[in-house]
């Protein structure tokens, strides 16, 4: 993710940290200080920084559990939203997802006992309290861990219960109306969240469209992914391309941009892919260079790549928030170009037209 800066990795995972999450502690940190001095603007840092520590290892949770069933992930990003894990899929069996989906939530319960336990008591106050300092660090860490263990089981996307939610579901029914469902059902409880927002807290109408659109997002995904199991990334790439030699100059790439409707070309050195250059970067390098300035210094390197035989329904799932990925052929060159546009046009066709797929399918 942009703007994420690696604090270290663990087991192969990268634990990243987006500016944004920075700026946050800044707030909070200058906020209390304001109010309490310098030992509440530290107490209240050390108790977020605290609390994002019980995020990242909710968030291994997962990305270990996932690991049992074969499926990575690389890195792992601490947003002012919570962490978010980039897990390369989720499982297909239900039963797998689903322990994956409850990991995290188990893990924030493992800690909260523990703390308690440490305690020696409870204290349901905290509950409530959790922005009191006079509470003390260990019960307020304590029953953050129980919060998020309970608002990352509410079942609507993005969160673990919507996902736990599915995997129940699609123990019975097929995983595309699962979906459907549990997509529903989380939308229903945005409407009423958004509803509950409307009498006086604006954060919950904020919650309740992240969670809408969250849900309509990931029933799309399933659409998609159904839509295109069987079919391999060759049969959804673009292939009438043009590339821009990495040598090339300002010129010759407004020259190809006017010759075709491309939103991104590749960029090649001979037979390798060395990046994209959409046409927003040509655009920019207008305003400040000559038309002989090389067009090197703009491309964006180590795109991501995928084999042209690799399953599209997988790469669907993974593509995250690439304009676009290079498919290459059994040397390493690059015979393709894999858009959001050419995988919404397979979807509607494979929709569409189900005996196109099985004839896809069959014919490869």
């Amino acid at each position: 993710m942009r703007w994420s800066i690696t604090l270290g990795s663990f087991k192969g995972t990268a634990v990243r940290i987006h500016v944004t999450f920075i700026l946050l502690l800044a707030w909070i940190g200058f906020s209390a200080y304001r109010s309490g001095g310098l030992e509440a603007a530290r107490d209240s840092v050390l108790f977020i920084l605290l609390i994002f520590t019980c995020v990242v290892l909710h968030e291994f949770g997962h990305i270990l559990t996932a690991r049992r069933f074969g499926i990575v992930s690389t890195e792992v990003t601490l947003l002012p939203i919570g962490g978010v894990a980039n897990l390369a899929h989720m499982p297909e069996k239900p039963a797998q997802e689903l322990l994956v989906a409850i990991a995290g939530p188990m893990v924030n319960i493992a800690i909260a006992i523990a703390l308690f336990v440490a305690l020696g008591t409870f204290h349901p106050e905290a509950l409530t309290q959790l922005d009191d300092p006079q509470l003390g660090l260990v019960p307020r860490l304590a029953a953050a861990n129980l919060f998020l263990a309970v608002f990352n089981m509410i079942p609507a996307f993005p969160m673990d219960g919507g996902r736990v939610l599915r995997a129940a579901l699609a123990l019975w029914l097929d995983r595309a109306k699962a979906t459907r469902i549990a997509a529903s059902i989380g939308q229903i409880f945005a409407f009423l969240l958004g509803f509950l927002g409307l009498f006086g807290n604006p954060l919950l109408v904020f919650i309740a469209i992240f969670v809408y659109m969250a849900a309509a997002g990931e029933a799309q995904m399933t659409v998609a992914s159904e839509a295109t199991r069987g079919l391999a990334v060759a049969d959804a790439m673009e292939t009438r391309i043009a590339a821009i030699d990495w040598g090339a100059d300002l010129s010759e790439a407004v020259d190809i941009l006017l010759a075709t409707s491309q939103e991104e070309f590749p960029v090649v050195n001979g037979p390798r892919f060395m990046g994209l250059l959409g046409r927003a970067d040509i655009i920019e390098a207008l305003k400040s260079e000559a038309r002989s300035a090389p067009i090197a210094p703009y491309v964006r390197r180590d795109p991501p790549t995928v084999d042209r035989d690799a399953p599209l329904d997988k790469t669907i799932e993974s593509f995250g928030e690439a304009a676009a990925i290079g498919v290459l052929g059994e040397d390493g060159a690059l015979v393709g170009l894999l858009t959001r546009q050419s995988l919404a046009e397979i979807v509607l066709i494979a929709n569409l037209r189900p005996d196109w797929r099985l004839a896809r399918r069959s014919r490869g």
